[in-house]
């Protein structure tokens, strides 16, 4: 099994299979979350300094803000558009 990479916006790539969940940040537990992840440093920022649309949590427990709606990434991963296997690279 390769690494997936599918595009989460501003020329950001993440790995898809490293993910367990995509979230909303609207939610207290989201934000404690969010929080607990940037006082451990393991808050990862690929918004551009737009703002956070989807919450991305990592199988190794790093968090993932993307600027991307979680529905648009989603689809990305299941229609296949913008991502790049190694095997194109």
């Amino acid at each position: 099994m390769g690494i997936e990479l599918v595009h989460v916006g501003f020329q950001n790539w993440l790995a898809m299979n490293r993910a367990i969940a995509i979230a909303s940040p609207n939610s207290a537990p989201t934000k404690r979350t969010i929080q607990d992840a940037r006082t451990k440093n393991m808050l990862i920022d690929m918004t551009n300094g737009r703002r956070t649309k989807a919450v991305i949590i990592a199988d190794s427990g790093h968090v993932i803000l993307a600027a991307l709606a979680p529905d648009t990434i989603a689809g990305r991963l299941q229609t296949g558009s913008p991502k790049v296997s190694p095997e194109e690279e």
